[in-house]
């Protein structure tokens, strides 16, 4: 299977220059944002006496902090592949979303340690109205920065945008509970300030855990994306001949970075020449419509001209689906004169015990064909939903 070289396709490959200058920008306006909050916050509680909006404004040099990491980590992904990575540098957008979620845990973390220490030790706020009008503005400025920072996250596909962005909006929350402390604190007298922060970065703290945790499954690596999958399967049966799409791996190297292989199935009549065509003519389709490089296609030759081996292979398949769990059968074959047969077989990730349902298969099966050798493969639908 050849190599694809995107920059050399029609339509030309997705401007990534343009993405990686969208990312940037945007976290140049959010850094620019969270420094002026952060001195305007800091010199309120410090002239307020109030422990809440000098933690807040704390936050916000994180959250710049933050939008630096992703300018760092955006332009690094961008690098061009090389021999030591030639698929690229993109996941490492991947990590500085992870290093974003750790510094979100690590801020609720503080927040909780001197909320405590300010319920043991108590101070009295010392409220006025340019504080709370100064606070007001930030809680205004921090849930339009969170919702603009976010949104051009999911638009661009960025992780760590989409990570930034809901941390704004997390900080927003903050500085309003700072007001309705204030609040409370002038009408009624009570000081709740300490006892809502430690509130506040409980919820900072669950944020980050569950930021962490997506972003960790990333790395790991997920399932396929189901409606990507769907879509390629989809295409590639629209090829005449074309009588099944099987086993589509998807291979993330980074935000609308793609790498895959599919079986296909054909009719036993095609030539090599004529395959190779096909297999051409679907991997530039399928790159051209999802910017998905399918480096290898798998072919199953579907038996056209021995009955008795379609009459074999329907009585199997109602063997194989006669199991509730099994999802597909495909890459049938069957070599009369050896009395051998193989298949492969799909089994849900919803089977209590998947290698259970297999055995069951394969033993009735056996059981129909007890002349024959069998070779079953247990194979895995990487974009089950």
């Amino acid at each position: 299977m050849p190599r694809i070289d995107p920059s050399r396709q029609e339509p030309a490959a997705p401007d990534t220059s343009s993405r990686e200058k969208t990312i940037v920008k945007t976290s140049i306006i959010g850094i620019i944002a969270n420094v002026f909050l952060a001195g305007f916050k800091a010199f309120v509680g410090l002239v307020t006496n109030s422990i809440a909006i000098v933690l807040d404004a704390v936050n916000n040099i994180s959250d710049a902090g933050s939008s630096l990491i992703t300018i760092v980590g955006t332009k690094l992904a961008g690098r061009e592949p090389d021999k030591k990575h030639p698929f690229g540098y993109g996941r490492i957008e991947y990590l500085s979303a992870m290093i974003i979620s750790v510094i979100v845990l690590y801020a609720g973390i503080t927040s909780l340690v001197e909320s405590v220490k300010q319920i043991i030790h108590p101070e009295t706020p010392d409220y006025n109205a340019v504080s709370l009008i100064i606070v007001a503005v930030a809680v205004v400025v921090k849930i339009l920065l969170g919702r603009y920072v976010k949104s051009v996250g999911v638009k661009v596909n960025s992780d760590s945008l989409v990570n930034s962005g809901e941390d704004a909006t997390l900080d927003s929350v903050i500085s309003a509970s700072t007001l309705v402390a204030a609040g409370i604190f002038l009408i009624f007298h009570v000081s709740l300030e300490a006892w809502l922060g430690a509130v506040i970065s409980l919820v900072i703290i669950k944020s980050g855990i569950g930021m962490l945790r997506d972003t960790i499954s990333q790395v790991l690596g997920e399932r396929n994306d189901a409606e990507l999958a769907r879509g390629i399967r989809e295409m590639v049966l629209s090829f005449p001949d074309v009588t099944g799409a099987y086993d589509l791996v998807l291979n993330n190297y980074g935000p609308d970075t793609w790498n895959g292989s599919i079986h296909i199935e054909v009719p036993d009549t095609y030539s090599a020449d004529r395959l190779d065509q096909l297999i051409r003519e679907i991997t530039m389709k399928v790159f051209r419509e999802y910017r998905v490089i399918l480096t290898a296609i798998g072919v199953y030759s579907v038996n056209t001209k021995d009955e008795d081996v379609i009459k074999a292979k329907e009585r199997v398949s109602g063997i194989v689906f006669s199991h509730k769990y099994v999802r597909e059968m495909h890459g049938f074959y069957l070599m009369k004169d050896q009395k051998a047969m193989r298949f492969d077989i799909v089994i849900s990730f919803e089977a209590k015990d998947r290698r259970a349902v297999y055995a069951e298969v394969v033993k009735d099966v056996q059981k129909a064909f007890p002349d024959h050798k069998l070779q079953v493969a247990m194979d895995t639908d990487f974009a089950e939903e």
